[in-house]
């Protein structure tokens, strides 16, 4: 299935400090899951994974975040829920999900209610740092066929702004997938404005070459104020990722080890002086990480044991939680391509 899957879509992310903030939540949820045509029973089954979502933050950590949005796949129509803390964690998660286990006194059948209301669960915690749970519904049962790459990603606009600056898309295809990674010069409405060019472009080519979607993206970005950016293509057949980049906007790929990902000097629009492609080697499991100058560069994943392994998303969610700069726009895309 060719799709695009970008943050144009909406994303809803709530403070939980408080038992009324969970209503909030619930009721985003439904309106979501009414817009995306789930039914009764399918929409009962998000509200009770969000319920139990932000009732266990405030149960465990006192206060926390929950994102709500489209499914971040190509594969079809489902709902992401994120529930993310920097409490203390637990000792063994894997003991906290089965029912019946408790570290707050309770009944304890909240977190592994999570597990067997989801279509896709992870979760990820350390002791001492916080807990970040990743909960999927989708519409339809049975859910979809994989689309090839498994996506996560998180964006959030700086303090005081509604609109982010920030912005990701990728499309896949059967023959791979194609990456874009934006930060749009500045912040605010015009800085949006440009990464959502550079992410129209992408919609507008099936299975652009890294520097084919450079250019494209250079010429869409004239009317703007132009934006850093990242594009890359994945190859299935050839175990392969083209890379091109001008600007600011980090990358790397990580799989026998960390490669980094080189970018240029300029302004996509505006003055890009060189489009250079990198080929990297992409096999089956190997990730790939690109996110903006929003987040500090020193992040270390061997500092978060066992994270590698687990969703991208909640590679995405942990990078952001402890690694954002708060005094610009934000954004993490992590993409791990299916297989051992």
């Amino acid at each position: 299935m060719e799709a695009l899957i970008s943050s144009l879509t909406s994303q809803e992310v709530f403070s939980v400090t408080h038992a009324s903030d969970v209503a909030a939540v619930r009721r985003s949820g439904q309106k979501l899951a009414d817009a995306l045509g789930f039914d009764e029973t399918r929409a009962g089954q998000l509200a009770l994974i969000i319920t139990e979502a932000a009732t266990n933050i405030l149960k465990h950590a006192g206060e926390g975040e929950v994102h709500v949005g489209p499914a971040q796949s190509g594969a079809g129509v489902g709902i992401d829920v994120l529930a993310i803390d920097k409490g203390p964690g637990f000792a063994d998660l894997e003991a906290s999900l089965v029912d019946g286990v408790s570290t707050a006194g309770t009944a304890g059948t909240g977190l592994g209610a999570l597990g067997r209301l989801a279509d896709e669960f992870d979760a990820y915690t350390q002791p001492g740092n916080g807990a970040a749970f990743f909960m999927r519904l989708w519409r339809d049962v049975p859910g979809p066929r994989p689309c090839g790459v498994e996506i996560g990603a998180l964006w959030m606009p700086m303090a005081g702004e509604e609109e982010c600056g920030d912005g990701w898309a990728v499309r896949c295809d059967g023959r791979g997938a194609s990456l874009l990674a934006a930060d749009g010069l500045g912040h605010g409405p015009e800085a949006a404005r440009a990464a959502a060019a550079a992410i129209k472009a992408l919609d507008a080519r099936k299975a652009p070459a890294a520097g084919e979607l450079m250019q494209a993206a250079h010429d869409a970005l004239r009317p703007t104020r132009g934006a850093a950016l990242a594009t890359a293509r994945i190859e299935f057949e050839s175990d392969e990722l083209r890379f091109a980049g001008v600007g600011n906007i980090a990358g790397c790929v990580i799989d026998d080890r960390r490669r980094p990902l080189v970018s240029h000097n300029g302004i996509v629009g505006h003055n890009m002086r060189k489009v250079q492609e990198f080929a990297l080697p992409f096999g089956p499991g190997a990730l790939c990480i690109m996110h903006s100058d929003g987040i500090q560069t020193q992040w270390d994943l061997d500092k978060y044991p066992g994270l590698l392994g687990r969703s991208p998303v909640l590679i995405a969610a942990i990078l952001m939680r402890d690694f954002i700069r708060r005094r610009d726009d934000a954004m993490v895309l992590v993409v791990r391509r299916h297989g051992s």
